[in-house]
């Protein structure tokens, strides 16, 4: 019996070839059929640098414009983070560009949805645990001398704090690690650490959650994942499970600063700048139509 004829993709840059067959199978069914290709992605150190003032973060100037070419051709666009929704809305720049009419941001891993088309914000009451432990944590840090120079941002859905800004922010970092894993645990919530930062937020929330209940309701037939720290690996791992479903994905990893993602991504692209060029390659329409 003869072999079935497969489709023939337009070629991409070969810096965007994954390195494994799982990856290779995941951007095949990605070109093969994008109109069942779901684009999900983390914003900051994905669609925006990491910067030291978080409340500074902006998408990376190429970011829009590339989402919006891309996304008439694919199923759905996800910006999937961390911060609240219109938060990253507003950093992201995304409101109100054509061709983004039908994005969603998924918040606070989930917890919130904004959605292009209405441009409203659905989100939860704030945890009980996380007001709680916002009130308590100025007080709380300012009994740990490694903490200083540190500070606390606050997420409507969690709290965070962040080390950067420290004399020493590594050591910082860790010495922080088990008192505020103890204070979180007092108030029912989980320690999600990141570069540099800590996050206090309910448990049961993340971005693997978020992207498995979002590749359902829209049906995907093959999924891209692109993030950069260690909140993302809950989403690689449910691209993985999806495709032990049958469900072909790509795992793009931004930068290559943290080993725990880089090392089982399918693509590992310079940061957000290379994010926004796949994007760009992904967009351009195949050769000869």
């Amino acid at each position: 019996m003869g072999s079935q004829p497969q489709p023939q993709p337009h070629p991409l840059p070969t810096a965007f070839t994954p390195a494994t067959p799982a990856g290779r199978d995941g951007l095949a069914a990605l070109l093969a059929a994008p109109d069942r290709a779901l684009i999900a992605l983390d914003f900051d150190g994905t669609l925006a640098d990491i910067v030291p003032d978080p409340e500074q973060s902006r998408a990376h100037p190429g970011a829009v414009g590339a989402l919006a070419a891309l996304a008439p051709r694919v199923a759905s666009v996800a910006v999937i983070t961390g911060r609240p929704a219109g938060v990253a809305v507003r950093y992201g720049g995304f409101a109100g560009v054509p061709g983004l009419e039908h994005l969603v941001v998924l918040g606070h891993y989930g917890a919130e949805r904004w959605d292009a088309v209405s441009g409203t914000v659905r989100a939860p009451a704030a945890h009980p645990g996380v007001r709680a432990a916002r009130a308590e944590l100025p007080g709380f840090l300012d009994g740990i001398g490694a903490w200083r120079g540190s500070w606390i941002e606050e997420k409507g859905q969690a709290v965070a704090v962040h080390t950067r800004r420290a004399e020493d922010p590594v050591r910082a970092f860790e010495s922080l690690r088990l008192p505020l894993a103890e204070l979180a645990a007092r108030h029912g919530l989980i320690v999600e650490p990141g570069r540099l930062v800590l996050e206090l937020r309910p448990p049961g929330v993340d971005k693997g959650v978020a992207l498995a209940e979002y590749v359902r309701e829209v049906g995907a037939g093959s999924v891209l994942y692109a993030g950069d720290d260690l909140g993302d690996v809950a989403a690689f791992s449910t691209v993985e499970k999806l495709r032990t479903e049958g469900i072909p994905g790509l795992l793009v990893c931004s930068g290559n600063e943290v080993p725990a993602l880089a090392d089982r991504a399918d693509l590992v692209v310079d940061g957000p700048a290379g994010v926004v060029a796949l994007l760009t390659a992904l967009a351009s329409p195949p050769a000869g139509t």
